[in-house]
């Protein structure tokens, strides 16, 4: 726990020096992050906040995937769903792009989990920042969330 502590410490030192030096976030793309870890962008997790009928839920979908909003709403029973802003996600949650974790949340967001998700054994996910990740498994993000498995990608990946 100590090391996770000074390990936020410093980016939360390095976040206020780069705001102080008038520098623009910094948002690690699923390339970048595919790159870092060896593995290909397919296993990374998207981890995004939307706003259903203006209550903020939780997306999970393959790196490589884009979001259908229609079945983001179907999937939660409601009318209308769209990305939450980022300034929205770090005002209500504290994670910038790029860094938003599947968990970790002062109450547990509904989620939903992109069926495409189940094709890999491990996928890797945001820890909080943009620079930290954990591996895990599509099944046990499932039951780590309480999220429902569904489809929800827009477009089928290139593969």
């Amino acid at each position: 726990m100590l090391e996770s502590q000074e390990a936020e410490r410093a980016v939360s030192k390095v976040r206020s020096a780069l705001d102080e030096a008038g520098a623009e976030d910094i948002a690690i793309t699923v390339e970048d992050a595919a790159g870092t870890l060896g593995v290909p962008p397919s296993e990374i997790l998207k981890s995004l906040v939307f706003l259903v009928d203006g209550n903020p839920c939780l997306v999970l979908m393959s790196g490589v995937n884009r979001v259908d909003a229609r079945a983001v709403a179907k999937g939660l029973g409601g009318k209308r769903s769209r990305m939450a802003p980022p300034d929205f996600v770090f005002e209500h949650f504290g994670f910038r792009v790029g860094g938003v974790p599947p968990l970790g949340y002062p109450e547990r967001l509904p989620a939903l989990l992109d069926e495409d998700l189940f094709r890999y054994p491990v996928v890797w996910a945001a820890a909080g920042t943009d620079h930290a990740f954990f591996p895990v498994a599509p099944e046990r993000l499932l039951a780590m969330t309480g999220g429902t498995r569904t489809v929800l990608r827009k477009e089928p990946a290139e593969r």
